[in-house]
């Protein structure tokens, strides 16, 4: 991208300078990857956090949307021969779609309108006539004269009301009137709803926004999503609402002036224009602008309720007994080794209504001793309380009890993936399968759902699944890449994100895998079918080989820098594994004395600090959480009861927390504090574990309100 006014819109909307910016958009027009640039190209960026560098990455694909569209523009205006230097300025200057289209309009084949019905008709030239300030005369003395000429038999009245549409028209397609008025509606008007008649009366999930207003520039995008479904749903009818006679019709002096000669007709013209073309027209552009931000900002809100739960502790290589509860069919069971191998699996029936409490104990009890079980994990669904319950009091062996959320395991049992891994299993069982190594390590599990399926979002089926997808899959590559991946251990699943790599690659690697054996260093990767020098460039950093020949492949520090660290090790006169992890030694480097073209001052930190901690993961240490056991419904539960929970959901609205019910209560954004909370991220994490208080329940809507005023603090 060579366009110096492209560069600073994008350097404007990101707020960073102007030579990094450059470097950072080289970079990727050369395909290299977010990841990748923010770890590994620090010195081009100037240090730029990986959030930043996606921001200019979208800048980026955003302009280059924008410039295909202007490009089709003016290849279209040069065919109408309609396209004028002044016209070429417009469009080079314009950043937005809508400014863009407005610039375009004019032009636009059109279809048939009352307009060009008029125009066939012959009264474009009364039009034009009616709108020059320098004709003297009345409008209908303009008019009896034009028809004589056109058709003896329409009537002066029929002639100004078709010239009036061709004159409306004129009016709606001005690019100036058009900006003033979207920016009026956005920063006066109001999105409103009502219920329709089929609801009045009725309780639903929307009786908030049975009579609403609320402006279109501070209303919450959770406030948007639900007036959007219950208008979808049939329950509401949305709609903007603006004082038109106010703030709308004032703006005909950008058209034409109080003294034109014929001022009443053009203001009868003009408000025509306005409420029949201008504003229908604006409203379903705010209406798409509106769905459009709200959905950005949820993405948002969604992405980091992903990172959160992808970036969860794992509970590490413990064998474990995976339960999926259930009471009809009973508790299905999976064993898993520490490495996550799945081993054995069974059914038993501890809850109601068979409730055979001594089989199910000696059946798990053997399993504790026949596999040395370490914990027992246990799926948020139907049934979890009960079956946590049984475990607690009929269980005495030294094992960690968890309850841990399922969300997602029944959509991974049913999967291709599931069924490819596991073809010989019930769903049942694949699921219980997932619960376990979930709980092992959520990010190697998690990886293998759709994001959309981990269920922590607002309102997340009613976003733009292109928009959701992207940012999802962002959001896993930065993690995953964040974490590192173990070249030897993982699956085509997680290896896929890994920067560089893909989909038809990461198969190739575990293909070589499975035929050549372990990888014994990264080298290994250049002999791997379809992986160039690009990816291999991309990804090395972030794939891990342990007790590998090469000590460094263990760390984040890129191949690249083996070199540099080489040198490093012979100036202080130890030997590379020495160094590593060597505190003293570690912290005697002089990092200016190795500052040169190809290793700045960001890398050479990186390096010791990935010298300090070798693969350093980022994830926290694990620790469960135990619900109250006299709790297992919300018929259990009472105003004012005080009890663990954990965050399973944040939204601009407000904290989703599971306190071992089957349902999750919420936290309004104004009962997180004592203080006031402008971002609920301000107060929690996805995952936190807290105490809550229960301040009221709604039975017949199934709906639980906490606060975690005076008692926040974390578990």
């Amino acid at each position: 991208m060579t366009n110096k006014s492209d560069i600073g819109f994008i350097i404007d909307s990101c707020g960073t300078f102007e030579r990094e910016t450059e470097q950072t958009i080289k970079l990727i027009e050369d395909g290299l990857s977010i990841p990748f640039i923010s770890r590994y190209r620090k010195e081009q960026t100037g240090n730029m956090d990986e959030e930043i560098v996606n921001l200019i990455y979208e800048k980026f694909i955003f302009l280059k949307k924008l410039n295909q569209r202007k490009t089709a523009i003016i290849k279209a205006l040069e065919k109408q021969g309609k396209l004028s230097d002044e016209i070429k300025n417009e469009i080079s200057k314009c950043y937005t779609s809508s400014g863009l289209e407005d610039i375009y309009l004019p032009f636009k084949p059109k279809k048939r309108t009352k307009a060009v019905i008029a125009k066939e008709m012959g009264l474009e030239e009364l039009a034009y006539d009616l709108l020059n300030s320098k004709i003297i005369g009345s409008a209908e003395k303009l008019a009896e004269k034009h028809i004589t000429f056109i058709n003896e038999k329409i009537s002066i009245e029929k002639a100004l009301e078709w010239a009036g549409y061709i004159i409306a028209e004129k009016f709606s397609e001005d690019t100036k009137l058009r900006s003033d008025a979207r920016d009026i509606i956005r920063e006066r008007g109001n999105l409103e709803s009502e219920v329709k008649k089929t609801f009045k009366g009725k309780r639903s999930k929307y009786e908030q926004y049975y009579k609403f207003s609320e402006s279109i520039k501070n209303i919450p995008s959770h406030r948007v999503h639900a007036i959007f479904r219950g208008d979808r749903e049939g329950v509401l009818k949305k709609k903007i609402g603006v004082d038109v006679e106010r703030y709308l019709l004032p703006l005909r002096k950008l058209l034409f002036p109080d003294h034109h000669v014929r001022f009443p007709y053009l203001s009868n013209v003009y408000c025509d224009a306005i409420k029949r073309l201008v504003f229908p027209s604006l409203e379903n552009e705010t209406m798409n602008d509106l769905k459009k931000g709200a959905d950005e900002k949820s993405v948002v809100v969604f992405a980091k309720n992903l990172e959160d739960i992808l970036l969860s502790p794992p509970a590490g290589n413990i064998s474990v007994i995976a339960i999926d509860p259930g009471f009809r069919t009973g508790c299905k069971i999976a064993v898993l080794d520490e490495t996550g191998k799945y081993i054995f699996h069974t059914t038993i029936f501890p809850t109601k209504p068979k409730e055979d409490i001594i089989s199910s104990q000696k059946i798990i009890k053997n399993l504790i001793v026949k596999y040395s079980i370490e914990a027992i994990v246990i799926g948020n669904g139907t049934a979890s309380r009960e079956v946590y319950s049984f475990i607690k009091n009929n269980v005495e062996a030294q094992v960690a009890v968890s309850v841990i959320s399922e969300s997602g395991a029944s959509i991974y049992s049913a999967s291709k993936i599931g069924r490819e891994e596991f073809p010989d299993l019930d769903v049942t069982i694949r699921g219980a399968i997932s619960i376990g190594r979930r709980f092992q390590d959520p990010l190697s599990e998690l990886v293998k759902l759709d994001p959309k399926s981990i269920g922590v979002g607002q309102y997340q089926h009613d976003v733009d699944g292109r928009l959701l997808n992207q940012k999802l899959e962002s959001v896993v590559s930065s993690v995953v890449n964040r974490v590192g991946v173990d070249l030897n251990n993982s699956s085509a699943h997680i290896l896929r994100y890994v920067s560089g790599i893909g989909d038809v690659i990461s198969k190739k690697i575990v293909e070589f895998r499975n035929k050549n054996g372990m990888f014994i260093n990264r080298e290994q990767l250049k002999k791997v079918d379809k992986l160039g020098d690009k990816s291999f460039l991309q990804s090395a950093g972030f794939l891990r080989i342990t007790d590998g020949d090469q000590i460094l492949d263990s760390t984040g520090i890129h191949p690249e820098s083996y070199s540099l660290v080489k040198t490093i090790s012979e100036d202080l006169g130890i030997d590379i594994p020495t160094l590593i992890n060597n505190a003293d030694a570690i912290n005697g480097i002089n990092e200016k004395m190795y500052i040169s073209k190809s290793a700045g001052e960001y890398t050479i930190r990186d390096i010791i600090n990935e010298l300090k901690k070798p693969g350093r993961d980022p994830r926290s240490v694990f620790e469960p959480i135990e619900f109250d056991d006299s709790v297992n419904s919300i018929d259990d539960l009472n105003e004012g009861l005080v009890l663990n929970g954990v965050v399973t959901n944040i939204t601009n609205f407000g904290v989703f927390i599971d306190i071992g019910v089957h349902q999750d209560g919420l936290a309004h954004i104004s009962e997180l504090s004592d203080q006031y909370v402008k971002d609920p991220y301000d107060i929690v994490s996805v995952g936190d574990k807290l105490k809550v208080k229960v301040i009221h329940i709604d039975k017949e809507l199934n709906r639980i309100s906490l606060s975690l005023k005076t008692m926040g603090a974390n578990l």
